[in-house]
């Protein structure tokens, strides 16, 4: 699957029209780096996702579910408005993807884009919040409506952080009513589904996050608790109202804690850490569950990143991209499995990541254990079935 080869995207309704052939705001020709992954996934075994939904690809047969390899082709993604500084944050099922350039630095403001396939440069189409310094679109559905936060100062360091949401073309501001927030204001809006419910934070003034829901039709905000966890970050939510996130266990914002991450689903929550990782934060999520993000591995005096896809009973995958292993980041997943993110070069760019997901028609002989090892078995041949439109 490649999305290169989709019809014109249904993100054309996103009121930024498609162009014609001629986390805080501080903190193509496209550059064509392609590589196909190096990374092979391989799922087998019995499964019942949080929401009762397969892995993308996968079939049920007398209670056991064969799946197949996945892989991703990788394209570098960059707007040569400034091309040291990139960030891919969310994709539609069309293939348009939501962005952002600029590093927040001071003289390099924040601004934020879409970028329609097949991806040139006069396909990026600037999304930024009226008389704002710095905008950042963190998230899109397929219907159109884009969430994002922005900041009315460039300064080079701390900037209020509004969140907001365009509909019909319009934006609009969308803070959580809080009696206590943080100094400087902090609030983000970071995704949204198909229902027009977006999922966001904002910082109190003790500089803990809260998450929370905002239903855009009934214009009515939720916060979002999880059980044993603090200092909530709801960052994904997907068509059946499961949310991903991330927060604080085992103590505080500054004693104590550790970062890991939640799948809340049918009215449980579900912790997300990786083995072996000093932090855990998923990022994006889609209707399937699967659930990527980014987590660190600390040895002595150095810390690598690395993305990762994760699905309910079957685990994790470590998702590098080519040339930025140790340095990657995953933060949207659409219904076809394509993901998007960044990762950072040996001097010190920050890239835009597109990950198009490849199924192999090959998989491993089903099996009843829960946990199987791939490589201990024969490949067999398999249909493998995927959602419309991918």
């Amino acid at each position: 699957m490649r999305a290169e080869g989709r019809s014109t995207p249904r993100g054309a309704a996103l009121d930024s029209p498609e162009p014609s052939r001629r986390r805080r705001c501080q903190r193509l020709r496209p550059a064509r780096h392609a590589a196909l992954a190096t990374l092979t996934l391989s799922l087998s075994g019995l499964f019942a996702s949080a929401a009762g939904a397969l892995p993308i690809g996968c079939t049920k047969s007398g209670g056991a579910v064969q799946c197949p390899q996945v892989s991703y082709h990788f394209t570098t993604l960059d707007n040569q408005t400034d091309p040291t500084f990139n960030q891919l944050l969310g994709i539609n099922q069309g293939g348009v993807i939501a962005g952002y350039f600029g590093s927040g630095a001071a003289g390099k403001p924040n601004k934020g884009y879409l970028l329609f396939p097949r991806y040139f440069q006069n396909y990026y189409a600037d999304n930024n919040v009226p008389g704002s310094a710095q905008t950042q679109v963190t998230g899109l559905n397929n219907s159109g409506v884009l969430v994002g936060f922005s900041a009315p100062t460039d300064n080079g360091g701390m900037n209020e952080n509004d969140g907001w949401y365009r509909l019909h073309g319009k934006f609009f501001p969308a803070n959580f009513p809080t009696k206590s927030p943080a100094s400087p204001p902090v609030d983000q809006l970071l995704g949204v589904n198909d229902k027009n419910v977006a999922v966001g934070f904002f910082t109190d003034n003790h500089n803990n996050n809260h998450g929370y829901t905002y239903d855009i039709s009934a214009k009515k905000f939720s916060e979002v608790t999880v059980p044993s966890f603090s200092n909530i970050t709801t960052a994904a939510i997907n068509d059946a109202g499961d949310i991903a996130g991330f927060g604080t266990v085992g103590g505080n914002t500054t004693v104590g804690g550790n970062t890991e991450g939640f799948l809340l689903a049918n009215g449980k929550s579900t912790e997300i850490k990786y083995p072996g990782s000093s932090m855990t934060q998923p990022l994006g999520l889609n209707n399937n569950d699967e659930v990527v993000g980014v987590y660190t591995v600390t040895s002595g005096n150095n810390t690598a990143m690395h993305g990762f896809t994760w699905y309910p009973r079957f685990g994790f995958h470590k998702v590098d991209a080519p040339g930025g292993a140790g340095t990657t980041t995953i933060n949207g997943v659409n219904e076809c499995g394509d993901i998007v993110g960044f990762f950072v070069d040996g001097t010190n760019n920050t890239h835009g990541l597109l990950g198009n997901a490849q199924f192999s028609p090959f998989v491993s002989p089903v099996h009843k254990a829960r946990d199987v090892s791939a490589s201990a078995a024969k490949a067999k041949r398999i249909k493998t079935k995927l959602p419309a439109g991918c």
